[in-house]
């Protein structure tokens, strides 16, 4: 691991754990150069899932691009990041256990949809506003009347 301070090419791990999730391996490493500490995150990655959006074009699910829209969504709310990170994870292993090379964009904002709705209903309401793309407060009243989908 390149040390992100000073570039040197060889750093040591004095620290490994499990994340709170399961999914992640937390390790604190230094560079025996400068001798900072860092923190990284290894995730396991057992196949990569295309999405394909809408307009047909496919590209590699990006947990950071979903978390974006989370904390989007989530913004000012009374949620930690601890919390959108669980989403996020359970989200992506929801879509790498489904055994599928490729899924919708629309399967992903379904799943969003239902772990924020679970979360933090204001949040839920912002992501759909912008998701369904709401014209009018006739749009929220449908929505409002609507079950939950399960993806």
């Amino acid at each position: 691991m390149k040390c992100p301070f000073c570039a040197h090419e060889d750093t040591q791990v004095k620290d490994s754990r499990p994340s709170d999730d399961g999914r992640t391996i937390r390790r604190r490493r230094e560079c025996p150069a400068c001798g900072r500490r860092f923190t990284t995150f290894e995730r396991f990655q057992v196949q990569q899932v295309m999405v394909v959006k809408r307009d047909g074009r496919r590209e590699l699910f990006d947990r950071d691009k979903l978390i974006a829209s989370l904390l989007t969504a989530l913004r000012k709310r009374p949620v930690t990041q601890q919390q959108i990170g669980q989403m996020a994870s359970d989200i992506e292993q929801s879509l790498t256990e489904s055994s599928r090379s490729e899924v919708s964009s629309r399967e992903v904002g379904d799943a969003a949809l239902v772990a924020l709705r679970a979360v933090d209903f204001i949040g839920y309401l912002r992501y759909a506003s912008v998701y369904h793309e709401f014209s009018g407060p006739n749009d929220v009243v449908k929505l409002l009347g609507e079950e939950p989908s399960k993806s």
